[in-house]
């Protein structure tokens, strides 16, 4: 929804207190595109998430359902080009849409940002013109899931020491053999961007990324069981045994351990924003409950320890949304560099797992039952935490940036 005249003036007098949704005036900073986007987005969260992901995280289910709804809203490559059936929205706006889906689950936003981040963005990126005209329209549709196999079970952190090889036939052809490990959306896709060395020294210069349709002889995914986060998202081990591809199934303009580092990239921005979705969920919650849940003949959050908490739960959510609307601008300005995402990846991560915890602990009792929403984000954090650079790996990132000096 717009901003009216009279909330600009109200925003920026400074005799006026600003509404409590939006102490620090964020909605000023974005365009009415922007804020229609990003409302279009929490209503359709409100309206059809948010009664169905508690069971669904319960259930460890993840909610295909919402697939065909999210593609016509256009959450699939949102920001890549409408030549290619995409809507062609700014940084900023994929930003905001990985936001609200975010605010309802993890699970549900590593979904969309996979399916735009790490597989519709390698191909624009790195893909022939026949790939991109055949398989990102389907994409963007949600005919098309796809996953992207860049960890491996021994290779995490250090993706370049990855072991899955593939090696050229004399007909141009390629077999591939390997396995991918904490896969998103594997056991649902029909098409992996699979990251594997092609060259005789087996040097990270030979990583190239292929396009291996998930129904191809050899190529297996199964679910990883026992997860206690993102229980409402599919995680997978992809094995790959003699899958043979033909020759133009190779990313062509991909090259080197850099291609892919690409694509995290472009991830860990739209995670950046979506971690402060969780945080406003949890922190939403604690507010609410605070002035519902009496004790000691008052609502807590008429005490001065509750409203502590809940002004550093704020302060920290307006901080992260910031950095990531900066990074967002110079982002679509082309002036953004890795170092920059990984800074505000690093942060708002950090912050918003703490949002998460001390919600979980304002609720008392109340916050581990399934009801409230704080536990499951808290969880699902954990794993965000985690996963595209873990939170000491974007560290020794900046670390490298200020000092000139490789720790890795």
């Amino acid at each position: 929804m717009a901003l009216s005249a009279d909330t600009d003036l109200h925003l920026a007098s400074p005799t006026l207190t600003p509404r409590a949704d939006d102490l620090f005036g964020i909605d000023a900073a974005l365009t009415e595109e922007e804020r229609s986007i990003r409302d279009n987005v929490r209503r359709w969260v409100d309206e059809r998430v948010m009664p169905i992901i508690g069971q669904a995280y319960i259930d460890g289910r993840s909610p295909k359902e919402l697939i065909p709804e999210m593609a016509e809203l256009g959450m699939f490559g949102a920001n890549l080009p409408e030549e290619y059936g995409c809507a062609g929205l700014s940084s900023v706006s994929y930003g905001l849409i990985m936001q609200e889906l975010e605010r309802g689950d993890s699970g549900l936003r590593s979904m969309a940002s996979v399916q735009g981040s790490l597989v519709m963005y390698p191909i624009f990126a790195f893909g022939s013109e026949a790939q991109k005209t055949y398989w990102l329209p389907k994409m963007a549709k949600g005919e098309v899931i796809g996953c992207f196999g860049l960890t491996e079970p021994d290779y995490g952190s250090n993706p370049s020491g990855m072991i899955t090889r593939a090696k050229q036939q004399a007909d141009g052809s390629w077999v591939i053999n390997g396995a991918k490990m904490w896969i998103t959306n594997g056991t649902n896709a029909k098409v992996a961007v699979i990251w594997a060395k092609t060259g005789d020294d087996q040097s990270d210069k030979s990583i190239r990324g292929f396009l291996v349709p998930t129904d191809t002889p050899g190529f297996t995914a199964k679910d990883q069981k026992g997860k206690l986060s993102l229980r409402a998202s599919d995680t997978s081990e992809l094995v790959l045994v003699d899958v043979k591809v033909p020759a133009d199934a190779i990313l062509p303009k991909s090259g080197g351990i850099k291609s892919p580092l690409m694509c995290l990239t472009q991830a860990r921005y739209g995670i950046s924003w979506g971690v402060m979705g969780a945080a406003m969920a949890c922190y939403e919650e604690a507010v609410s409950y605070s002035k519902n849940r009496v004790m000691f003949k008052g609502p807590i959050g008429g005490t001065q320890i509750q409203q502590v908490h809940l002004a550093d739960m704020l302060t920290e959510i307006v901080k992260g949304q910031l950095i990531a609307l900066h990074v967002g601008r110079m982002k679509d300005a082309g002036t953004f560099s890795p170092v920059q995402v990984s800074i505000i990846k690093r942060n708002n991560v950090n912050v918003a797992t703490n949002i998460a915890r001390e919600a979980r602990r304002l609720l008392g009792g109340n916050g581990i039952l399934a009801e409230y929403a704080s536990m499951r984000h808290m969880a699902n954090l954990e794993s965000v935490y985690t996963y595209e650079g873990t939170h000491d790996i974007h560290s020794l990132i900046i670390g490298q940036a200020i000092t000139g000096m490789n720790a890795f």
